[in-house]
Order: C-alpha cells, then sequence, then structure tokens
C-alpha cells in the first residue's frame, strides 16, 4: 500500500494501541513528535520503533527543533541549542563565524535528533521579521534581510543534512509581516508586491531544499482572505514559480485556528491548491481520544501519494540519508567557543 499523503502525530509518550491501528491501516508518510512524546532519550527511541512497526516501514519521524523557544527536546534530557537569532547576531560581526556557528549547531542538533531515530526537522525558519508585527516569529529569525537570512538558512540547512537530518524551511512564503498568531486567527498581510518582494527573496535562497512548510497567512495583494496553504494563486505563481521551491510542500498543522471549516474541508483545500503533504499535530488538544479523532479525520482525508508528490516525498526521504562522518566532542567544543553561552545550554 502507498503511503498516505500526510503527517500525524501521537498523543503521549507511548505510541496507544489505537494510534498503531490506526497507522497501521492509514499508513502516514511521516509522524511527527510534539513535546508530549519526548520525556527520555530511550523513551524517544522505544517510541519511534513502535511507530515503524506499526507502518510497516521506516518512515520519516519529524519534529520542531528550532533551537531557542522553539524546541521539543529539552534540558536536562538534551542540550539546547541558540535561537536563530544569535547566529544572526554573530553574522553580523563576522560572516565567516556566523556560518560556521550556524553549520555547527545545525550539525550537532542532528546528532541529537538522528541518534534516535528522528531524520528531519520543521527548521529553519527562513521568515523576514518586521518592525510592529507579531513576535510569533522575533528572535526566532536569523536576519533582518533576505541575503543575511538566506546564506545563514543554507548553513543550517546543510548541517542538518551532513547529519542526516532533512530540514524544513518555514513559513514560506513569509510569516513575518504577520500582525496576528495564525494558531489563533487568519492574519492579514495588506503589503503590496513591491514589498513581498524581500520576503520573498528570502525564500529564493533556500529554494533547493528538500521540504518546506506553508504559511496559514493571507496575502491579499494576490489573493485577498485566502491563506496561502489553500490558495493556489499562491503555491502555484508565488511558492512554485516566483520563488522557485519545488520540493515537498507541506501545510502548516491544519489545526490551527487561521483555516476556516473542518478538517477534513481543510485539508481536501490544501491538497487542490497544491500542497503535497498534510501535517496535523494536535497541538492544543489533551485527551488522546479527541487527538485521535483528528488524526483519523485527516488521514482518511488524504490522499494516497501519487505523481509529482511522491517524487518529492522520495526525494525528501533521500536526504535524510545523507550523513557525514562527524566529530562530536571537538564539535561541542569548537560550537561553545564561536557562541559561549552554548556551553551553559549543554546539559
Amino acid at each position: 500500500m502507498t503511503n498516505k499523503a500526510c503527517i500525524l502525530s501521537i498523543s503521549g509518550p507511548v505510541l496507544q494501541k489505537e494510534e498503531a491501528a490506526l497507522f497501521s491501516e492509514q499508513k502516514p508518510w511521516g509522524v511527527i513528535l510534539m513535546g508530549r512524546s519526548c520525556q527520555s532519550r530511550d523513551q524517544v527511541i522505544r517510541c519511534v520503533q513502535d511507530i515503524w512497526d506499526a507502518v510497516g516501514r521506516e518512515i520519516l519521524i519529524f519534529i520542531d527543533q528550532e533551537g531557542g523557544r522553539v524546541a521539543r527536546l529539552t534540558a536536562p534530557e538534551w542540550p539546547l541549542f541558540p535561537s536563530g537569532k544569535a547566529y544572526g547576531a554573530l553574522y553580523a560581526r563576522d560572516p565567516e563565524l556566523g556560518l560556521e556557528a550556524t553549520w555547527l549547531g545545525h550539525r550537532l542538533m542532528a546528532y541529537e535528533l538522528s541518534s534516535m531515530g528522528i531524520h528531519a526537522d520543521c527548521a529553519p525558519v527562513c521568515d523576514l521579521p518586521q518592525p510592529g508585527a507579531h513576535d510569533i516569529i522575533g528572535d526566532r529569525a536569523f536576519g533582518t534581510d533576505p541575503d543575511t537570512i538566506g546564506a545563514i538558512a543554507t548553513a543550517a540547512l546543510k548541517g542538518l543534512e551532513d547529519g542526516g537530518v532533512a530540514g524544513v524551511i518555514k513559513h514560506i512564503p513569509g510569516h513575518g509581516r504577520a500582525m496576528a498568531d495564525s494558531h489563533m486567527e487568519l492574519p492579514r498581510v495588506t503589503a503590496g508586491e513591491d514589498e513581498l518582494s524581500s520576503d520573498f527573496a528570502a525564500f529564493h535562497h533556500v529554494r533547493h531544499a528538500p521540504m518546506a512548510m506553508t504559511a496559514h497567512i493571507s496575502y491579499d495583494h494576490f489573493d485577498e482572505g485566502r491563506a496561502a496553504t489553500v490558495s493556489p494563486v499562491m503555491i502555484n505563481e508565488v511558492i512554485r514559480g516566483r520563488i522557485g521551491f519545488d520540493g515537498l510542500l507541506m501545510t502548516d498543522d491544519l489545526g490551527m485556528q487561521a483555516l476556516g471549516g473542518t478538517l477534513t474541508e481543510r485539508a481536501d483545500a490544501s491538497i487542490a491548491a497544491g500542497c503535497d503533504m498534510l501535517l496535523h499535530c494536535s497541538g492544543f488538544l489533551k485527551d488522546s481520544k479527541a487527538i485521535l479523532a483528528e488524526m483519523t479525520e485527516v488521514a482518511e482525508a488524504a490522499p494516497e501519494l501519487s505523481g509529482r508528490a511522491l517524487e518529492r516525498a522520495e526525494a525528501a526521504e533521500q536526504a535524510s540519508q545523507r550523513a557525514m562522518d562527524f566529530d562530536i566532542e571537538a564539535g561541542w567544543e569548537r560550537f561553545k567557543s564561536l557562541i559561549p553561552t552554548a556551553g551553559a545550554m549543554q546539559a
């Protein structure tokens, strides 16, 4: 059976029998681990193996591990990594050292992830922040101009890939102008084409990334009142056309309130607009039965992977299999010399 075009989550640190049955039946292409599913290294390793056993193959396991305030793996069990802003600050002082630190940080992060069977990271953030916008991006950004963001994000993707982890650039085509949190409502960006060209330029630098995550934002100049995730205009003309991204395009979490309608309607609209993959995290739910119900709805709405979407998915899997030899101890020593706070953050 071909995998379904969806990435689902699980409700806690242990794969429940009902979740295993769902995965066995629906065959999601990937699973994302939220913070609720990450308690210890041994526990994560067991959980990943249980997921693989349920699906019947070693599917990609995803996580949101940017560093800074967006990290599902936390101390004292795991080392913490700096925010994107920290890399940008070093880059501003010395571009060469900034890029070295970025590569090192993400190579070390990839070691942590891949050692537990996690081979896909929803990072790096390539959004261009704007003064006065909502702080949902804030210090997650690498800089304030597209060239800086593009250079640092390229180094981040390389560090992940060299450690056997495929990166997911986000939130394409740009979340930095949003005046609201898309977890709660649909942000409306009213900037014109000239202004938005700089947002798009940041993503153009990393258009060869294996995967990208959409922004649940309406860019009213292009398609008024409709989030990019469900907009054929934004996906075909801007993301695929103007930016030139041709990798696997996944939605941001379908459970976020920026999208209206039922989960099935959101899923159908996303696929119809041109997304390759549906992402569902159940980030706000606590009840395991409610999470299972939502996952089931998304899985049943997801089409089987085929055609160009399947080719992109296979390419993303290949990008997660290119780990290079690396001296972890020496890497940490150098990393801490470049970003001194890294020493305090390492558990």
